[in-house]
């Protein structure tokens, strides 16, 4: 009889061992500006992975397996994040990273992530980030190639052919800057003014002076807020009348908020389909993941979602459909990111390889306008 209960209580031991093993927890970390300059990125992306992770473990998880999140605030400060990437796999032992924000955390982590092995997916934009690829990062916001190529294109069937570009002196404005001057003169556009101003800055009328005086026909922006949004205002303030583009770095009503509906009436720009999701067609492959994600942001914080928030979202998704296909490991996530195949998500139709840690093409993006307030589709 001994014996017997002795078996049972073995067996019972085991049972609860293996189920305890088989539905192991998966952590996984955020890094974020989520106060600071950069806030209007950060915010969004906190928000979204913390409202993904809730509806997750309300499911029972993935394959049995709760999510555990910690997210830390980087201030958009790229020591900080270095610090904070750190400390997310040292001390809380993390299998996967999502974000940083902006492009020059993101450069700055980079090297933390490639020597520990841990998968980062970052919520940046910048080309650099994965190209060239390196092995254990991946970014969901399209390559800013791909916008500035939106852009061009624009400018091509509105005749324009001389522009004129102010970019930010931060890692997002030199990439863009790179981008336009290499892609420009391979479309045939003269740039005739070439203008920088710094992330901190409160008045760009000297450079707007400089280049309202070259006469171009289009004005290229290039940059994240507070800055493309004096320098719209600024450009109603000095009666500018020459078309303006800005990038997807301002891809969110805040722009327009900031600017002000009247100064950004006309502004064109490339933007992830979640601005206008309520405008497409409704064969449109994203229109589902959109609405859900819309909704679900709205009922949550009670604000409309941002195009920052969806690379949260995507980076998210590209952990979980790992974990469905039976990744735990950093290595075994990595590689399931990498041969996921194709993904639907808010910033784009992913096509993950080997040779494109990004997987995202021209379809990522519409070209919009501001018209009362509010985006419109261009065609």
């Amino acid at each position: 009889m001994r014996k017997l209960v002795g078996l049972v209580c073995c067996f019972v031991l085991l049972c609860c061992t293996s189920a305890a093993f088989a539905a192991a927890p998966i952590r996984i970390g955020g890094l974020f500006a989520v106060t600071g300059p950069a806030s209007f990125l950060g915010e969004p992306e906190k928000n979204t992975l913390e409202m993904l992770v809730k509806q997750v473990n309300a499911r029972g998880g993935i394959k049995g397996s709760k999510i555990e999140l910690v997210v830390y605030d980087t201030g958009g400060d790229a020591t900080k994040a270095v610090q904070l990437a750190t400390k997310l796999i040292k001390n809380d032992k993390v299998v996967a990273i999502v974000g940083p924000s902006t492009t020059g955390e993101t450069m700055a982590v980079i090297p933390v992530c490639e020597k520990e092995q841990i998968p980062l997916i970052s919520c940046a934009a910048g080309i650099k980030i994965t190209d060239p690829v390196k092995k254990w990062v991946f970014k969901t916001p399209a390559n800013d190639h791909v916008a500035a190529e939106k852009i061009l294109i624009q400018a091509q069937k509105a005749k324009q052919k001389t522009l004129a570009i102010i970019t930010v002196s931060d890692a997002f404005g030199a990439s863009g800057r790179e981008q336009l001057k290499q892609m420009a003169a391979k479309r045939g556009f003269k740039i005739v003014a070439d203008e920088v101003y710094g992330p901190k800055d409160t008045d760009m009328t000297a450079q707007l002076t400089k280049i309202k005086a070259a006469k171009p026909d289009a004005i290229i922006c290039w940059g994240t807020n507070p800055g493309p949004a004096v320098i719209t205002r600024n450009i109603k303030q000095l009666g500018i009348k020459t078309p303006v583009y800005q990038s997807h770095g301002v891809a969110s009503k805040k722009y327009i908020e900031l600017a002000t509906p009247e100064a950004a009436e006309g502004v064109m720009l490339p933007a992830g389909k979640l601005a206008v999701y309520h405008l497409l067609k409704k064969n449109d492959p994203q229109a589902k993941v959109l609405k859900e994600y819309a909704d679900s942001y709205r009922r949550n914080y009670n604000v409309e979602p941002s195009t920052f928030g969806g690379y949260a979202y995507d980076g998210f998704a590209l952990i979980a459909a790992a974990v469905k296909g039976g990744a735990q490991t950093p290595a075994a996530i990595r590689d399931g990111i990498e041969k996921n195949g194709k993904m639907v998500g808010v910033s784009g139709i992913f096509h993950m390889s080997a040779a494109d840690h990004n997987g995202l093409d021209l379809s990522a993006f519409e070209m919009v306008q501001v018209r009362k307030g509010d985006w419109v589709i261009m065609h």
